[in-house]
């Protein structure tokens, strides 16, 4: 198998299992030393980044990829993610860096103001991300 193929198994795994709500199955595919980045969350801790996915999973109706572009210790996706929200369809874009197989990190791009307007709507406030893990 060559490192393309490792890596596009590793990260096509990684990205069904968590779409799937699979999270012990997403995370088998990440390193013990990981890092995930996004634009409402920062966590170091390979169950942690994955700990609103439930919640998430609920509102999501489904995902279509857009591309796939692989290396030997890289990857990017891009993909539309539906939902049942006033957000609707969020392009997203997830970049990856592997190490021995495995996921080391993860970055996650998409335009987060509907998604901040939806959260203040919802409950009021304006806000804040105190919801959702951040790390220093």
């Amino acid at each position: 198998m060559t490192a393309n193929n490792q890596t596009r198994q590793t990260v096509r795994a990684y990205h069904d299992a968590r779409f799937l709500g699979d999270v012990p199955a997403a995370v088998a595919h990440l390193a013990e030393q990981f890092t995930f980045q996004s634009p409402l969350m920062s966590s170091d801790d390979p169950v942690g980044h994955l700990a609103g996915l439930p919640g998430f999973l609920q509102v999501v109706t489904g995902v279509d990829m857009i591309s796939e572009l692989y290396g030997e210790t890289e990857a990017v996706l891009v993909y539309d993610v539906h939902t049942a929200t006033p957000v609707g369809t969020q392009r997203t874009a997830e970049h990856f860096r592997l190490g021995n197989g495995r996921i080391t990190s993860i970055t996650l791009i998409f335009d987060v103001t509907l998604w901040r307007l939806m959260a203040t709507t919802m409950d009021g406030a304006p806000f804040t991300g105190a919801a959702v893990a951040r790390e220093p």
